[in-house]
């Protein structure tokens, strides 16, 4: 009988105005991963739906040979199902491995369902059913489009207002629906503020994005907090306006000479080598935090970064964390927050030269798993010192 491969799913919601370059950005997050010339060691990325990969390499082609942006999608909300599929599967550490393949599920919600009323009550079920397909999302990136901020040079404020005024008046449009059944458990309970099409801003860094925000639209993004606390069970399991992120698919200029055509250069990307690592790890950092600081309910607990027991079993050492003793526990009925928190703790805390001889010894031991997980923790370092991500302290 054929053995189907194990599945870990964790999920991301990205919010963007029209026009803020979220096709671009799937485009390019899954196109040089299908290039013949790509290499990686540890896993290999493919598209769940065989017509989505197809249209997202199409487009990053478009971009690479044509110099070509994607045609924007419009009033259509898009889930992309991407597949990391460990590799090693014969050897004696993935036996172990709790999991074979990490899925990431990327949710595109539409900008213009945040910018206009809905024209029936057809499409105003349609936007309901979409946005309560992402409260599963460990992470919600909303992203602000740079190019809209170069439009408004010393004015930046009233861009970013309106921006948060948008989504905070869309959501308040769906909160009583969202309530029916009382406050949700499950909800992105991390949003990154990013921005979108950051080589626009070659001398800026994460930090100078993230004070700009908060100069010109804090009191804005307080009330955007608390809107979405509104609609969560133990609000204070929330973080918004903590985290921010620098993101670029390329580097977008027009030639110099001739008629005005764009030169597109794939290379220089900025923060797209991080949305793995932050759908997956991330969520699992803020949940120690949150569960040190707070008396959240286990129902609570055991729905914020769904997963993390193997997930942190797969990065913590197998004497530390016995994968199958842990599982086993929990497949009696224990509950994951009580079983799993010292196998979270000590997956969370490993860091530096720790987490570099973990990953070290992970690899020489073909532990793909383990090797794959603390990579992406190690990238989230990486991303901190490079000053293309920022998260709360």
């Amino acid at each position: 009988m054929a053995k189907y491969p194990r599945v870990r799913e964790q999920h991301i919601a990205v919010f963007g105005e029209s026009g803020s370059g979220k096709t671009v950005l799937v485009s390019s997050f899954f196109g040089p991963t299908q290039e013949g010339s790509y290499k990686n060691d540890l896993w290999d990325l493919v598209a769940d739906d065989t017509g989505q990969g197809s249209r997202l390499y199409q487009n990053y082609l478009g971009m690479r040979d044509r110099a070509m942006a994607p045609i924007t999608t419009r009033f259509k909300s898009t889930t992309y199902y991407f597949s990391v599929r460990l590799k090693g599967g014969d050897n004696d550490a993935a036996k172990k491995r709790p999991f074979d393949v990490l899925r990431l599920a990327w949710h595109d919600y539409p900008g213009e369902w945040f910018e206009t009323e809905p024209s029936s009550e057809e499409e105003s079920n349609r936007r309901i059913d979409s946005f309560r397909s992402l409260l599963r999302s460990d992470v919600a990136i909303l992203l602000v489009d740079g190019q809209k901020l170069l439009e408004y040079p010393g004015e930046e404020e009233r861009y970013l207002k309106s921006l948060m005024f948008n989504f905070r008046h869309g959501l308040l449009h769906l909160k009583d629906d969202l309530l029916k059944d009382g406050p949700i458990v499950e909800f992105p309970r991390v949003w990154i503020l990013a921005l979108s099409k950051a080589d626009l801003f070659p001398d800026w860094d994460v930090d100078m994005f993230r004070d700009l925000v908060i100069l010109t639209a804090g009191e804005d993004i307080e009330r955007l907090r608390s809107t979405v606390a509104e609609l969560i069970k133990s609000p204070e399991a929330l973080s918004i306006g903590e985290d921010f992120m620098l993101l670029s698919s390329a580097k977008f200029e027009l030639k110099a000479d001739g008629p005005k055509t764009l030169d597109i250069d794939l290379t220089q990307r900025v923060g797209l080598d991080l949305v793995l690592p932050v759908a997956s790890i991330l969520p699992l950092e803020r949940r120690v935090q949150w569960q040190g600081r707070y008396s959240i309910p286990l129902k609570v607990l055991d729905s914020l970064a769904d997963g993390a027991d193997v997930l942190s079993a797969g990065i913590a050492d197998g004497k530390f964390a016995p994968v199958d003793k842990l599982l086993a526990r929990i497949a009696k009925g224990g509950k994951i927050a009580s079983i799993a928190l010292p196998v979270l703790a000590k997956a969370v805390q490993l860091a530096g030269s720790e987490l570099r001889k973990a990953n070290e010894q992970a690899r020489s031991q073909h532990d793909y798993l383990r090797a794959t997980l603390t990579q992406f923790k190690l990238d989230l370092e990486q991303g901190v010192v490079d000053k293309v991500i920022k998260n709360p302290k």
